[in-house]
């Protein structure tokens, strides 16, 4: 053999037919089982291979390489060591519980591997010892020669030897809205993937004809094979919400270990107590200063997110891509099924007398046919436009699809194209099936790749010559060179305007439609269909600009992320003209310039950085091409949330922030790539998602500012009384009652809240902004030294008035309970007032959890069992009392520190 395909460049589409056969020493019967056998040895199975990925226990020990985890498993073991086991014990539920989530979510983006694995053909029809053998698909080897069908799955990369009409869907692979008329003259050698038409790529669709061809690649080296392989080299991205968690872990860390480490320190070599004494206050510090009820409560929110998306068609597969969505900033998406309906649809007629707008979208026969803006009545074409009414007639005769109503959809049985002709025909008011009954075929050339063309016969009507009336569609210089007249608006003959037909033919192209051509005859006998004899001389009726148009809702979303600062990019493996005609409709801007895959190819990484930049439309782009772009972007430190459904966009779905599979129309190895996926393939699901992952980190920094406080206030209490040599004011099993009930309890509340006003009419916040922001931060450290005075405060006025140590701990604990509820109603609006009818009313949720806490603090109160875990006392209703107005006073104050912020525009 003369040359090893799995090694040598993907060029075969620049090789003649022959060149390819004598390069794989085969020929047109294909290889001998013997020589197929010794291939098979040296280049293996036709399979891809999978890489193991970590087993069971190595994901469950990685979740443990978290810090927060880590501090976490330090307050199992110090709570474990002063002798509360039952704290303890929730404490390691909730490391459990976090680690348990990690598990299953972890992993499942290289399930894409083995869902590309399954596209490629279980079987193939293999030339063999000069005979058709049906053989396994893997044991296919290069230098076979493969027979294929309409409804085959190609099992390799095949150049091919014969084609008869045949044409290859492969949007899965290209992103190509249309199957693809393929064809045996070789290509230029660098022609992007989706014009490769002397080839066929494993795992793509035959919808039409037949072939042979001939084996280049089989395995990882075929085109499926490169994008698994693409696959394993795409390192999963971390998201922003890790991140922030990650920083605020390691932030936490550090202030608990040095206040502990100081405090220790303190008491032992200043204030000279106990070494032993001093263990248990560190801890105790540690303790108070650990807010262990935040890992459960970010899974919530989180938890919470994905079902607010789910309502609105966005099915979340990993957690933290909730949030990500958030902080995106910018979209990349495909243009087939996303941004379009990925229904061909008829938008304009061309008539030698003018222009027929045609509104509607998809398959539906909904719209309205408009000249001049003069509305066409469908029962009323015969007189008004009776040239429309014969190229209607046309469409819907001179067509093999089929179009029924299925659940409130139309449903299309044949060619995307052809399903587009016959809505036309049903917007003229005509009946196909009706139509096709009165006027029965007798004669048909189908279409073939040589002639580009489809014809039907029909008996003629009565008062016509005998004969066949013969209807024809196609290629439009095809159909313009067979021609030799025109129907005009009124019904008559005249000779063909052909410089009319190519102005108008170059206007549609250059709107991105594609130009089907229309036009009738007559023959004498139908035989005369078999040679194609007669079939010229005919009169053009007219054109059709056909394309697939943008959805509505995506044209509104497009403008809604604009006004959010989100950038949206297409990136199609379609062709220029298309995309950027599409673009334009969406309202992504005027006159935009397609940057192609060849443009890309001879970038380098820092001339595309730029690029990235200033353009917002690719075309023809391949999977490499898609990853590059993604990491372009992400190198100038961009959120890029990408959209795919084909095979093609797997890798670049796996290295985006969020990817983002279509649901109905994606192949699975999309939908396994992604972190979301859409279930009705629609952008304006991408719009509210984001919406809710701003929703979802808005109620994250909530719910931070929230906790981080009371154990702010906790901490600085013990640090307080180690200081000035005081007995602690709260024990710290009565801290780990408050941070695991009560705080968790309220804080849970907080991720229910709905989304505030103008979220979408806020720029993305900064990819690098931490969880803590200054404002939060100087919030913290003002709520902190609130509690902390409220507590200490407490404490020191119950002991001044004569009560024993328990109860003043007691009315310290109830206090700071009543300040993190009055609290509750302050963060909800972490600058916007309060007091208004609804921040004092709240959600039912915020009644609900607050009544729960007044419940539980009642029990930790007055419960005996509850003072002898807890070691409380009883209070009386007027230190009951006075514990609320304390809760109250720091609501106020909280409410006076806003209106400074909001007057002085301090943030």
């Amino acid at each position: 053999m003369k040359t090893s395909p799995q090694t040598e460049p993907a060029d075969w589409h620049r090789l003649s037919p022959e060149q390819a056969l004598e390069q794989l020493d085969s020929s047109p019967r294909g290889l001998s089982t013997a020589e197929a056998t010794v291939r098979l040895q040296r280049h293996g199975p036709n399979r891809l291979e999978m890489t193991e990925g970590p087993g069971l226990w190595r994901r469950v020990l990685a979740q443990f390489n978290n810090l927060l985890i880590m501090v976490l498993l330090a307050a199992v073991v110090v709570t474990a060591l002063i002798g509360h086991l039952l704290d303890s014990a929730v404490i390691l539920a909730v490391v459990l519980l976090n680690v348990s989530i990690g598990v299953l979510q972890e992993g499942k983006a290289e399930k894409a591997l083995a869902a590309i694995r399954h596209l490629l053909s279980p079987h193939a029809n293999v030339w063999r010892d000069g005979r058709l053998q049906d053989i396994d698909a893997a044991d296919l080897v290069p230098g076979d020669v493969v027979q294929v069908a309409s409804g085959d799955s190609l099992p390799a990369d095949l150049r091919w030897l014969q084609i008869n009409n045949l044409r290859v869907d492969e949007s899965a692979l290209t992103g190509e809205s249309v199957p693809v008329e393929k064809a045996l003259a070789p290509v230029a050698v660098d022609a992007a993937l989706g014009d490769r038409l002397s080839m066929g790529y494993a795992g793509t669709l035959v919808t039409q004809g037949q072939a042979r061809g001939v084996v280049v690649a089989t395995a990882s080296g075929t085109e499926m094979g490169r994008i698994g392989r693409l696959l394993e080299s795409v390192e999963q991205v971390t998201t922003p919400l890790v991140r922030n968690m990650g920083q605020l872990a390691r932030w936490i860390t550090f202030a608990v270990v040095a206040a502990a480490a100081a405090l220790f320190a303190f008491g032992t070599l200043v204030r000279g107590m106990p070494v032993a004494e001093m263990f248990m206050t560190a801890v105790g510090l540690a303790v108070a200063a650990i807010p262990e009820g935040m890992p459960a409560i970010m899974s919530i929110t989180l938890a919470i997110g994905v079902q607010r998306m789910a309502s609105r068609n966005a099915v979340i597969r990993r957690l933290p891509a909730v949030e990500t969505l958030g902080s995106v900033t910018v979209i990349c998406s495909d243009k087939t099924g996303t941004l379009t309906r990925n229904e061909m649809t008829v938008q304009q007629v061309v008539l030698a007398g003018g222009v027929v707008d045609v509104e509607g979208a998809g398959y539906a026969p909904e719209g309205a046919l408009r000249r001049d803006g003069h509305h066409l009545q469908p029962a009323e074409l015969f007189r008004e436009a009776p040239v429309l009414l014969a190229l209607a007639e046309a469409a819907a005769l001179c067509n093999d699809a089929g179009l029924h109503p299925e659940a409130g959809l139309w449903q299309l049985t044949g060619d995307p194209t052809e399903g587009a002709l016959l809505t036309l025909a049903m917007k003229a008011g005509i009946d196909p099936v009706e139509l096709a009954r009165e006027r029965p075929r007798t004669g048909a050339i189908p279409f073939e790749s040589e002639h580009r063309y489809m014809a039907t016969a029909h008996a003629a009507a009565e008062g016509e010559p005998a004969g066949h009336d013969l209807l024809l569609k196609g290629a439009p210089e095809r159909v313009l060179a067979m021609c030799s007249h025109q129907l005009t608006d009124d019904g008559q003959t005249v000779p063909l305007d052909d410089a009319h037909w190519q102005r108008a033919i170059d206007e549609q192209a250059r709107a991105g439609r594609r130009v089907l051509a229309l036009a009738r005859g007559h023959v004498d006998a139908v035989s005369a269909l078999d040679s194609r004899s007669g079939v010229d001389g005919l009169t053009l009726l007219g054109l059709v600009g056909i394309i697939d148009p943008p959805r509505q809702e995506a044209i509104e979303a497009v403008a809604q992320c604009k006004e959010a600062g989100i950038r949206v990019k297409m990136i199609t493996g379609d062709h220029a003209v298309t995309a950027s005609a599409i673009a334009t409709q969406l309202g992504m801007g005027e006159n935009l310039r397609a940057v192609t895959g060849p443009e890309i190819e001879a970038m380098d990484d820092q001339a595309l950085r730029q690029v990235v930049l200033e353009a917002d439309v690719f075309a023809r782009a391949s999977p490499e091409h898609k990853l590059r772009l993604v990491q372009a972007l992400q190198a100038r430190g961009e959120v890029v949330a990408m959209t795919g459904d084909g095979v093609n966009d797997a890798p670049a779905l796996k290295q985006a922030d969020v990817g983002v599979a279509m649901g109905r129309k994606g192949t699975e190895a999309a939908k396994q790539a992604g972190a979301i996926v859409l279930a009705d393939d629609n952008f304006a699901s991408i719009a509210h998602a984001v919406e809710e992952g701003r929703t979802v980190y808005d109620n994250l920094r909530k719910t931070v500012t929230f906790l981080l406080p009371i154990n702010g206030g906790e901490s600085m209490s013990l640090l307080v009384a180690v200081l000035f040599g005081l007995a602690l004011p709260i024990m710290p099993v009565q801290i780990l009652w408050v941070n695991m009930v009560s705080s968790v309890a309220l804080a849970m509340v907080l991720a229910f809240e709905p989304t505030e006003p103008g979220v979408m009419k806020r720029a993305p916040r900064p990819p690098g902004e931490p969880m803590l922001s200054p404002f939060v931060i100087w919030r913290i450290l003002l709520v902190s030294t609130l509690f902390s005075l409220g507590i200490f405060g407490m404490y020191q006025w119950s002991l001044a008035s004569g009560a024993p140590v328990e109860e003043a701990r007691t009315m310290a604990v109830n206090t700071l309970v009543a300040m993190e509820v009055f609290y509750l109603f302050s963060v909800r609006y972490l600058k916007a007032p309060s007091f208004t009818l609804a921040g004092v009313q709240g959600t039912p949720r915020v009644l609900m959890a607050v009544g729960v806490v007044i419940v539980l603090q009642a029990l930790f109160t007055y419960a005996p069992f509850m003072q002898l875990w807890f070691g409380t006392r009883a209070l009386e209703p007027g230190q009951v009392l006075l514990c609320a107005l304390v809760g109250l006073t720091v609501l106020v104050l909280l409410e006076g520190e806003k209106w400074v912020v909001r007057q002085r525009k301090l943030v």
